[in-house]
């Protein structure tokens, strides 16, 4: 059995003296592929750090993370006046909400974890048993997400070649959800169906997140894989090796347009000018209606470090200037369809197909 079939990225394990006073286990996906090792945390602090700092990552995993980390920082909160309660916890989620700016599911879990402490009635020790079996629900539910966007995706592939040639950018596989994937979810979907003749992954600078990450999960699932650098993904297309694009997505406007790491959005282009179809595979918690376009999504901008460094070795001269955003924006009129547990559509029925089934 394969590893990621048997390990999560976030997991949650009781204490003996019972699970409210638990930790949650996390993934160090800083270390990987060389060293597979988790991270205990149990303080809301710890936690906004471990995502500060991508030892756990990918849009679906932050908003687990960050939903155990406000149970962390409800435990902490040393008051059993609901009012008070209540106010010290806006403070718990301001300082999570600070860590990653682009990631919408982070800011959906936040205001889901709140909006239950909310509507709780009875003691501050009942309302913060309620926000750990909320977080455990996150948890499930964004496994079960994923799974169904794998499936929804397996049914929009191209029905021609009969085994695909997919190609992918960063990782949007089970380490960057609570498990399967959302991206990768659809790759593991196909493979698993014997429809997947081979998974290209862009190494994806500066992190690598393709070549470390999503490289290491196909390995764990034997799927045939090879890494790219970001800068063939043109002529591989050109020589006819792609049949599809399949990314994830950090944040999607309300038009379509969607945040994903950067350089999605040049695959995007390549891929329109190869006639080759490109999907964004995201659960619909990454949607966010309450912007228009992708002009207002937020772009994170990260330490110029991880530009010019590689580990300890130092890949520019001194006196050059850095310019280091985490994401950039894919226009909706480049997306084939964008693949939610519900079903794929276009960027034009985002808002008729999918708006209700958020609010609600």
């Amino acid at each position: 059995m394969s590893l990621i079939n048997q390990v999560y990225p976030v997991i949650w394990q009781n204490d003996s003296s019972g699970s409210l006073h638990g930790r949650v286990l996390l993934i160090d996906q800083t270390r990987l592929p060389n060293e597979f090792a988790f991270v205990e945390i149990s303080r809301c602090d710890d936690m906004a750090r471990a995502i500060k700092t991508m030892i756990v990552r990918g849009a679906p995993a932050i908003g687990v993370a960050a939903a155990y980390g406000m149970y962390l920082g409800a435990r902490e909160i040393e008051t059993t006046e609901r009012d008070r309660f209540l106010t010290e916890l806006e403070t718990v989620a301001e300082t999570l909400r600070v860590t990653r700016p682009t990631a919408v599911n982070l800011f959906w879990a936040i205001e889901r974890m709140l909006k239950t402490a909310r509507q709780t009635l009875g003691s501050v020790d009942y309302l913060k048993e309620t926000l750990l079996q909320t977080a455990k629900q996150i948890n499930a539910d964004d496994l079960q997400t994923c799974r169904d966007i794998g499936e929804q995706g397996l049914s929009v592939l191209p029905k021609a070649p009969a085994k695909l040639r997919l190609l992918t950018h960063c990782n949007a596989g089970a380490l960057a959800t609570a498990g399967y994937g959302t991206a990768l979810g659809v790759v593991r979907s196909a493979w698993r169906a014997n429809r997947l003749e081979r998974i290209y992954v862009d190494e994806t600078r500066p992190r690598l997140q393709g070549a470390k990450l999503t490289a290491w999960e196909c390995v764990q699932e034997a799927m045939p894989v090879t890494v790219i650098t970001d800068s063939m993904a043109a002529h591989c297309m050109k020589r006819g090796m792609i049949d599809a694009v399949v990314v994830g997505a950090d944040r999607i406007a309300a038009n379509g347009d969607a945040a994903n790491k950067i350089g999605t959005y040049s695959v995007a282009l390549i891929a329109k000018a190869h006639n080759i179809p490109f999907f964004v595979a995201a659960p619909l918690s990454t949607i966010d209606f309450t912007i228009a376009d992708g002009s207002q999504i937020p772009i994170e901008e990260r330490d110029p470090e991880e530009v010019y460094q590689i580990g300890d070795t130092i890949l520019c001269p001194p006196g050059v200037e850095y310019y280091n955003p985490a994401f950039d924006v894919t226009p909706a009129s480049l997306i084939s369809a964008i693949v939610t547990e519900y079903g794929a559509f276009t960027p034009a029925q985002i808002q008729s197909e999918l708006y209700a089934k958020q609010i609600g």
